[in-house]
C-alpha cells in the first residue's frame, strides 16, 4: 500500500467538506424550526406564526383583538400554543365543492 498525501484541493476531500457545510446548514435550520417543548406543548413567537401561516403580523394581531386566536403574553412577547394555530386551522378547514 503507497502513502499517498492528501491535499485541500482533492475533489473527494473537497466534496467530502462541501457535504459537511451542507449538513451544518441543514442541522441549523432545524434547531431554528424546532421549539423546546413546555408541557408538551410547542409554543411560536408572533413572528415565526407569521411566517409559517404567510399572513403578516398586523393580521395576527387582529386574530387577537377579534378572539380568534388564543394566546399568551409573557414578558412583553407574544406566544401561541401549536395546538390552539392547529384548532383554529381545523375550525376553519372548508372543504373544497364536488
Amino acid at each position: 500500500m503507497e502513502n499517498e498525501l492528501i491535499t485541500r484541493e482533492d475533489k473527494p476531500l473537497t466534496q467530502l467538506m462541501e457535504r459537511c457545510e451542507q449538513l451544518t446548514g441543514n442541522l441549523k435550520t432545524l434547531t431554528k424550526e424546532i421549539a423546546p417543548l413546555l408541557r408538551g406543548e410547542r409554543f411560536l413567537t408572533d413572528k415565526e406564526l407569521s411566517e409559517r401561516l404567510k399572513i403578516t403580523r398586523r393580521t395576527l394581531q387582529e386574530y387577537r383583538n377579534e378572539g380568534k386566536l388564543p394566546f399568551l403574553i409573557l414578558g412583553g412577547k407574544v406566544l401561541y400554543r401549536e395546538s390552539d394555530v392547529q384548532k383554529m386551522l381545523d375550525d376553519n378547514y372548508h372543504p373544497g365543492l364536488r
